[in-house]
């Protein structure tokens, strides 16, 4: 892997991606979306304590950036369902590789203490 001094922390690709993907929920969506289409009732089932305001933000922000697919079909009533675009699928083994570190970095400090 190439490493580069950034000069202007707002055109670091580190701190962009940070951007995107660091909030408190959009990793979580992605993990949940990760294996089939969800409608947004089962998302904010599975996802307990997330309201439906942010839910329906993050969603939104998502569909924005290209990582989330929003698919509404003309039924009575009314279906919407998320799935992950190609784009989001990159980002799953990306995801996974920081959970892993997580769990190592987590067992090394409590080793330590």
């Amino acid at each position: 892997m190439t490493r580069r001094c950034i000069d202007n922390p707002n055109h670091c690709p580190i701190t962009h991606t940070m951007n995107i993907i660091g909030n408190k929920w959009t990793s979580i969506i992605i993990y949940m979306l990760s294996d089939r289409k969800l409608r947004f009732g089962e998302l904010a089932v599975r996802i307990e304590k997330i309201s439906r305001k942010v839910l329906t933000e993050q969603l939104k922000e998502m569909e924005f950036r290209g990582i989330v697919h929003r698919e509404s079909y003309a039924e009575t009533p009314p279906r919407v369902e998320y799935s992950l675009t190609p784009k989001g699928k990159e980002l799953l083994p990306i995801l996974d590789q920081l959970c892993a570190w997580s769990k190592d970095i987590e067992l090394t400090l409590h080793q330590e203490n």
